[in-house]
């Protein structure tokens, strides 16, 4: 019986049963979200998301501020100095740790 299976298995391959490796674009959409690091000045603040400008201001970006989402020191405020490390996806940064390096300037 086993050498029946093997054999309708080795026929099913050689004539291209076989699944198709992945495509480059089919790899991608699989792939795991992006981890990054972002450190500036609090410029806006809402209820689910928070908005650092880069040093020199050049650069501004937005994250998702979720219950996941922590946070060390105090909360921030706006003019808050901020590192955060965040997540990547198709819906946008996420924060997952907001660390709160110095008060925000009076």
């Amino acid at each position: 019986m086993r050498l029946v299976g093997f054999l309708i298995l080795g026929v099913a391959l050689a004539c291209g049963a076989a699944p198709a490796p992945f495509t480059a674009q089919e790899q991608e959409k699989t792939a795991a979200p992006k981890n990054g690091m972002f450190s500036g000045t609090v410029s806006a603040i809402s209820e689910g998301s928070l908005t650092v400008t880069g040093a020199g201001g050049k650069e501004s970006k937005t994250f998702a501020i979720t219950p996941d989402t922590r946070f060390e020191g105090p909360r921030p405020e706006v003019k808050s100095r901020v590192d955060i490390r965040f997540v990547s996806t198709d819906a946008g940064d996420r924060a997952v740790r907001v660390i709160v390096r110095g008060p925000a300037k009076k």
